[in-house]
């Protein structure tokens, strides 16, 4: 657990910061850093992990959650957040199962280049995902038009819409604190031993 601010260890931790460092932890048992950098303010560690989780790892989603991982990365690389990259495309590997496909995919969002690893419905919301991280000032109704015309639905957009939203949050939090995977536990699902 590496970071700028100063982040209180579970030995130290007592009543309502104990209590959330608890409901923080993955399923490895671990608290990653992404957390941790809440713990002078428990409430805020207490908003973040319940929207990450709502929004990443909701049985309501639609969208495959290697998808929804592929979102993450994308706009993590989009913000030069190497800590939410390094995890969420963890993430894209164990749960695509397929490591050249995954190293094709890396390349291609590394290049800004979704395009040579996806088509129709997954390029079109790639593609929004990067304009709603870049320039989201100049988003229009016909950015969501062309996710209609490419078969998206409203649910599904709206899933993009909030992975891509939660990271361009979690990415300006971990850079801006000088967040590091030091110590944490890479990805959020366990392998199969």
């Amino acid at each position: 657990m590496s970071a700028w601010i100063e982040m209180i260890a579970d030995e130290h931790a007592e009543g309502r910061l104990k209590d959330l460092l608890d409901k923080a932890r993955t399923p490895h048992g671990t608290v990653d850093t992404v957390m941790r950098v809440h713990s002078l303010r428990p409430e805020t560690m207490n908003g973040h992990v319940t929207l990450y989780r709502s929004v990443l790892h909701s049985d309501d989603n639609q969208l495959p959650f290697w998808f929804l991982e592929i979102v993450a990365s994308y706009t993590s690389i989009l913000n030069d957040c190497s800590y939410s990259l390094t995890h969420h495309f963890m993430n894209v590997r164990n749960l695509l199962k397929d490591q050249p496909r995954s190293d094709r995919i890396f390349v291609a969002l590394k290049a800004h280049r979704p395009e040579n690893e996806f088509e129709g419905k997954e390029l079109a919301l790639l593609r929004y995902a990067a304009k709603l991280t870049t320039d989201v000032g100049r988003m229009v109704k016909s950015d969501f038009e062309a996710l209609k015309i490419a078969g998206c639905t409203d649910g599904e957009i709206l899933e993009v819409n909030q992975v891509c939203a939660y990271f361009n949050y979690s990415n300006r939090l971990l850079n801006g604190l000088g967040a590091t995977t030091e110590n944490d536990v890479i990805g959020y699902y366990k392998t199969e031993d």
